[in-house]
């Protein structure tokens, strides 16, 4: 063999050995990773062919797979779909977007490491192979509340079990509808995608758990009065400033309150009463006199910071790390860079309601298999420990002067004692501040719901919006929508 022929030779054996390895590494190393890329179209239309596992609403579908008489062979549908639009997401063509349906994409699809044993055994039974199931945590009474009272406005509303964190209500507005992105008709999809994601209102985002974060106004004075009554300085009666203006070091600008007097005689008021009447100058004077470093801790052991799953992501609430005096008195009041999700703040009232143990809230209660037996089910986990039971407990009788007697009266329930905290956040020159509303209930006993609510740029009442008057209907709605269960 010539010299020109062996080297012709070494390379096609170079090039069959490369071809060997290649086609080995894909299809042994990587194949579970391409088959799990969203735009594998072949992976894709075998899961067509497969039904796909059901996201439960008590005992009612809110996501399942009907037959199909294309060559897609089922098709993705959401009987009740706008109202839980942000909870289920959707399936189509294109893949799992949002919602459950992309958290859970693997148990909804069958492909889990879970359903190992189910899909062997469907192997040799000669069962069709099929997706698990997802029982979530919602009320579906607290869900349809929510979605009511919300309406046309923009916002979120969230509800949780304080005493296991399962997530009772998750509402986001403007909302959509899932079934249009879960259509066979691809040119539909398409359209239906470009119009929602131009949307200036953005309905694809869950603004219960995601998007812009919003500053949470005055029911942020909920966690510095528990940094105030955990650093064993102050009790709910000690007086302190509350003047109609305070002067800030480092700044000529007063902080103010949303009223145009002092908060008490002589410029001085409770802890307690500037919580009911919502002080701003009191608040503000506290978190200075606290430090930054204490607010931070006490943020965080409410869960700020905090990286959760519920699965769905969720967006870290924030507490700025440095403030100086002027931006630590705004801070404190849930204004400046304080930044949160409707989901924090409903876990700030959990805690409270606690016993001041924050527990880590979840959307699947259980995961069923194609039989429907269980094949996992959610244990409750506690994930901080925010405050004493001690201060859960001055924190809970303040809250309930808030509605009895404060800026919350708007929530008062007959027969059920209501702890809650107002918020009129400001967010920008010009723009109707946002309208917040935290609260539990009984308060005065065994709390079966905590929730939180926000409407955007005041909802309908635009500039004329507080937190009291526009969401504190809204989470009076929840709350007697749970209640009304035990």
């Amino acid at each position: 063999m010539n010299a020109p022929i062996r080297r012709l030779s070494t390379v096609v054996a170079v090039l069959f050995a490369a071809l060997l390895i290649s086609t080995t590494f894909i299809q042994f190393v990587e194949a579970k990773s391409i088959n799990a890329r969203s735009d594998n179209r072949r992976t894709l239309l075998s899961t067509y062919s497969r039904d796909r596992g059901q996201i439960l609403v008590g005992d009612t579908p809110v996501a399942k797979s009907v037959p199909s008489n294309d060559q897609y062979a089922y098709l993705r549908t959401y009987p009740k779909g706008p109202e839980y639009a942000h909870i289920t997401g959707y399936y189509s063509f294109f893949g799992a977007a949002g919602g459950l349906e992309s958290a859970e994409q693997s148990l909804l699809s069958g492909s889990s490491d879970q359903l190992f044993y189910r899909r062997v055994s469907d192997l040799f039974t000669g069962r069709k192979p099929k997706g698990a199931t997802l029982e979530t945590t919602i009320d579906p009474a607290v869900q349809d509340a929510a979605e009511k009272a919300l309406g046309n406005q923009r916002g979120a509303a969230v509800a949780l079990d304080p005493k296991t964190g399962a997530i009772l209500a998750l509402v986001s507005h403007p909302t959509y509808d899932p079934n249009a992105l879960a259509s066979h008709d691809l040119t539909a999809v398409v359209n239906t995608s470009k119009k929602l994601e131009s949307n200036p209102n953005r309905p694809l985002v869950d603004r219960a758990i995601a998007g812009d974060l919003y500053p949470p106004g005055s029911t942020f004075k909920v966690i510095t009065a528990a940094a105030a009554l955990s650093s064993g300085k102050f009790t709910p009666s000690t007086l302190i400033p509350g003047p109609a203006k305070l002067d800030l070091p480092q700044t000529s600008v007063p902080l103010v309150n949303d009223f145009p007097s002092a908060c008490g005689p002589n410029d001085k008021t409770s802890l307690d009463h500037a919580l009911t009447i919502s002080c701003n100058t009191a608040y503000g004077w506290l978190g200075m006199n606290l430090g930054a470093e204490a607010m931070n801790a006490q943020a965080a052991r409410f869960g700020f910071g905090d990286p959760l799953s519920i699965p769905m992501t969720v967006t870290p609430s924030v507490f700025p790390a440095d403030p100086n005096p002027p931006q630590l008195a705004q801070s404190s009041i849930g204004q400046f860079d304080t930044r949160v999700t409707p989901l924090q703040m409903a876990m700030v009232a959990a805690g409270i309601a606690n016993r001041g143990t924050v527990m880590k809230p979840y959307l699947v209660q259980s995961i069923l298999g194609s039989d429907l037996q269980v094949i996992d089910s959610a244990q409750p986990t506690q994930l901080s420990q925010a405050v004493t039971p001690e201060v859960a407990a001055e924190l809970t009788d303040m809250m309930i002067n808030v509605v009895r007697q404060g800026t919350g009266t708007a929530a008062q329930i007959s027969g059920v004692t209501v702890a809650g905290k107002t918020g009129t956040a400001q967010h920008g020159t010009g723009l109707p501040p946002h309208a917040w509303f935290i609260a539990f209930a009984p308060a005065d006993s065994d709390p079966k719901i905590a929730v939180a609510v926000v409407v955007e740029d005041g909802g309908n009442a635009g500039n004329e919006a507080v937190g009291g008057r526009v969401a504190a209907p809204i989470a009076k709605a929840m709350i007697e929508a749970r209640l009304k269960k035990s």
